[in-house]
Formats: C-alpha cells, structure tokens, sequence
C-alpha cells in the first residue's frame, strides 16, 4: 500500500492522563479542547499554518494563553493530532487510511495554500490524485477481510468492493454521506452496496460476528450504547430495498443486537420485514439461540409475508410450499438447540413449535428429536406440562424407526406411548380386513398368551398367524411399559396405585373415541353394551 511520509522530526507527543502535551522547553501559550482530549500546544507554529486559528487567537498576543473549543473537529482527536504534527514538522504517515479524516481536519482548520505555501490540504491533495486515484490495486489485500476470508489474495483482478474497507474507517455520519452519494449514482448494484454496510458493521459492531450470548451476559455504558445505537439504525436506513442485498443472517444479527442497543420501533419492525422475507434462506447458526421469541416473530411476519401472495401458476404454488418447509425444517432444527437450555420454558418452546403450519412438516421426525432432547435435560416437568410438550407431535407423521424408538422411550408420558402403540395397531388392521380390531384394554392391560409350540426346525413358535404375532407384540411393548409405570410407582400408597388405574382406564376411553373419528367403521350399541359389561366384569 502506498503512503506518504511528511516531516523529519521525531514524535515528541505523549499523554498524561486525558492531556497531550508536546516535549518542549517552551511553554505551551495554546488550549485545544476536543471532546475528551486537551492539547497544550503553542501559537507560533500552528497559527503560521491555521488560519481557522490564526482568526480565533487575532484579539491576543503570543504571550497570552488561549483556550479553544473545537469538539465538532471531523476524525475527531486522532485527524486534529495529524495536522498539529504536521505544523510542528513531526514525521507522519498519509495513506488510504488516514487521508479523509485528515484532509476533513485540515480544511476546517484552512490549512490551504493561501495561509502558506506547501500547507497540509494542497500535500493532501496531490497524494490522493497522483497515488490512491492511481493505485487501487494496491488495496486488494484490505478487501474480504471481514465477509471473504477465504479469498486469494494473489489473484491479480481488483474485486468490486475494493472500496468498503476504506471506507470503515469513517464515522457513521462521513460513512452514510458516502453512501447516499454513491448509491444516488446508480452505478453499482445493491449487493455492492449491502457488502459495504456489512463491512462497516463488522468494523463497528464487534458484537455482530457473534451474538449467541444472552442480553443480561452483555453490559455497556450509557454512551458507547446510543454510540452504537446510532450506528446501527443508520445502517438500516441505509440498507438498498432490493432483496437480497444483505444476507438474511447479517439481517438477524442486527436485529437480535437491536434490543440491546435499545434502537427505535421503526429500525426493528423493518429489519423484521426484511428478515422474514428471507427466512427461508437462514440457517440455525444465525438465529440467535436466546431469544426465541425474537425467532417466532420473524417466522410470523414470515407466514403473514406468504399469505399475502396470491399462488398463481403451478411454479409459484411449488415455490411457496417449499420455502415454507424449509422454513418448518430450519424451525425444527432451531428447537433441538434451543432444547438444551436450562431456562427453556416449556411454553415458549411449544409456542414456537405450533406455529410452523401443517404444511411446514411432511414428517414429525425432527420435531420429535427436540422434544426427546428438550424430556432429557428437563427432568423434572410435571404431567401436565409433559402433555402439553408431546401434544404437539402427531403419531401417523412418524416415521416407522422413530416410532420405534418412541415406544421404548422411557421419558415420554404413559398417555403418548399408549397413543403411538395405538397408532401402530390400527395402521396394521388397515392391512387386512379379516382381523379383528383388538380391543383397547386388551392392549394396554395385556392379551393372555397362547401355548408354545415347535416347528419342524425346532424352534419355538407361539401358534399365532402374523397379524396376531403383531398385535401380541404390541401387548407386550404395552406390558413393558405398563411394568415400568408400576415399577416408579411401588413405593407409593395404595391410593396411588388405585389413581393410576384409573389414569389408564381413561386413557383407554381417550384413545378409543379417536380411533372412532379417523376410523369409519361405525360401531353398534350393543357392541358399547358389551364392552361396558366387559369392563365392569
């Protein structure tokens, strides 16, 4: 990267406390106050070459000390200290980093040709039209730094966004003049534009590469939070309405940063519309993992967003239904992180689950995979909020392993695994109409065993065909678990054990009257009659 090198004296500056003071035997005669930092200079030297100086201090002499306010100083401090370098000769350094703030300072200060020839603005000047006009190539090595780390550097081409890192280094009122100005142009496209803004909110934000942290874990002072507040709502005003040109995660990093930052409704809502639009491109790496009910907002502006579509043709439909399952897929995997929190609420986390549509889940699988993660570090939930945690799966979206699995799973409440046992029973009735329907309570409470036999190869066989082998399979998985519930159960008091009973004849009843609605075989008075006398013999 090419620089230029003005003056030969050494830097004798240096700090004590919020004081810059120059090494010098000569009593400082001038006070510069900018924001937070003092300089104790001296008239000569800078007055030759100010002329915004040389005006301020016209009504005293060299002798005087004066004290000037110059707090809306552009680049602030560090631009100031650069021109107070150059009027002393002290050695510095231009280049592509420094140069706009510094020729900002210097022509507030009218350091320019009519003050004194060879003064800081018209140096400043020739640098930027003989060397950085003339050598853009040389920043190609400052490009991608943030959102392209993986880009060759050898490579010989100058990329497109050559121009963001430079520009970073603004403050966030040069940095959107900049930007207006370009994007007023119409010559570069809006991802160009969404690159930069990335770029400067990385430079700025630091919190923004990573913020799966809680809000209570992050504290800031007053003033570096509106610092920050500030910088991030002018980056969303900023952002082109094109879609696509910021990514869907650099928009939901900035909106999971927008609430510690405190930024205004407007800033938040649009972030959530331009969000929500895109949702179904995210990935679960960029939701933030301690605001779920940040996530379920966004998921409802972005069911809200696709309703408000008309299908059309064929294609339009078939691009709707896919990104609402992708949507459904991203939300399912969300919960299975999310489960592994101490402090998840069971509410939120169902909240979040009942509101991916029934169009969002051909298959119940992965949610299912959350709820056994979320049963597993939740040990110590109570029946009622176990129902309504598995109320939401729906057994006939299963897939015939994961039934399997759900079966023999010892943290799923007694009322889902009687459903799922259930479920499997009438799904094999469905396979041939000669076998009758085994009935509830023999399911559950066990069906008596036929003799053993053996085959012609000696080995035992049970005298059953394969539906009945099936069903007596079912009654003993059923058996299983009914054995485990007396097992958690033996310690307890008799009225316990009665309760439980009657826990089991309930759910019996439940799961029958289901099983009416989704079967259409109709079923006789009688029929109830003798079951009825079934039950109470």
């Amino acid at each position: 990267m090419k620089f230029m090198k003005l003056g030969t004296r050494s830097d004798t500056f240096y700090t004590e406390q919020a004081t810059r003071s120059l090494v010098s035997d000569i009593p400082p005669n001038l006070v510069i106050k900018i924001n937070d930092t003092t300089y104790l200079l001296h008239k000569s030297p800078l007055l030759s070459k100010c002329g915004l100086l040389r005006r301020l201090c016209s009504d005293t002499n060299d002798s005087e000390s004066d004290v000037l306010e110059l707090h809306d100083m552009p680049g602030g401090s560090e631009a100031f200290e650069l021109c107070a370098k150059f009027c002393y000769g002290i050695s510095i350094n231009i280049s592509a980093y420094n140069f706009v703030p510094s020729l900002c300072s210097a022509k507030l200060l009218q350091m320019n040709e009519s003050i004194e020839r060879g003064n800081f603005v018209g140096k400043l000047e020739s640098f930027f039209s003989s060397c950085i006009l003339e050598g853009w190539k040389d920043s190609v090595k400052w490009s991608y730094t943030y959102t392209r780390p993986g880009y060759n550097r050898k490579q010989h081409s100058v990329p497109k966004d050559w121009w963001t890192e430079d520009i970073s280094i603004l403050n966030i009122d040069l940095f959107r003049c900049i930007i207006m100005t370009i994007r007023s142009t119409h010559v570069l496209p809006p991802q160009l534009i969404g690159e930069s803004l990335h770029v400067y909110a990385c430079k700025w934000l630091p919190c923004i590469i990573n913020v799966q942290t809680s809000e209570t874990s992050v504290s800031q002072t007053e003033e570096p939070k509106e610092k920050n507040r500030k910088i991030l709502e002018t980056i969303v005003s900023m952002i082109p309405a094109d879609r696509g040109s910021v990514s869907v995660g650099f928009l939901l990093k900035l909106l999971s940063m927008s609430n510690l930052f405190g930024v205004s409704t407007v800033s938040k809502t649009e972030l959530i519309k331009r969000a929500s639009i895109q949702f179904h491109e995210a990935k679960v790496s960029d939701l933030n993992f301690y605001d779920v009910e940040l996530v379920q907002v966004v998921l409802e502006s972005f069911l809200k967003f696709w309703k408000r579509i008309s299908p059309g043709d064929a294609d339009n439909r078939h691009y709707l239904l896919r990104s609402i399952r992708k949507v459904g897929k991203l939300v399912d995997s969300y919960l299975q992180v999310v489960a592994r929190d101490d402090n998840m609420e069971v509410s939120k986390f169902v909240a979040l689950a009942e509101t991916v549509p029934a169009v969002g889940r051909l298959e119940h699988d992965d949610l299912y995979q959350a709820i056994n993660i979320y049963l597993k570090v939740h040990t110590e939930l109570s029946k009622a909020e176990k129902k309504r945690l598995c109320g939401i799966l729906e057994c006939q979206k299963l897939s015939s392993e994961v039934r399997a699995h759900a079966v023999k799973n010892e943290f799923l409440p007694l009322r889902t695994v009687v459903q799922l046992l259930y479920y499997e029973q009438e799904k094999d009735s469905k396979g041939t109409t000669s076998t009758k329907l085994q009935k509830p309570h023999e399911l559950l409470l066990g069906a008596k065993k036929r003799p053993a036999t053996k085959d012609s190869h000696g080995k035992q066989s049970l005298g059953l065909d394969k539906e009945e082998f099936k069903r007596d399979e079912i009654t003993r998985r059923t058996s299983l678990v009914e054995s485990r519930e007396k097992g958690e159960q033996k310690t307890q008091r008799l009225d316990d054990k009665l309760a439980l009973d009657l826990e089991k004849k309930m759910v019996i009843r439940e799961v029958k009257e289901e099983s009416k609605k989704k079967m259409s075989i109709g079923r006789t008075r009688s029929n109830k009659s003798e079951y009825g006398s079934e039950k109470r013999r």
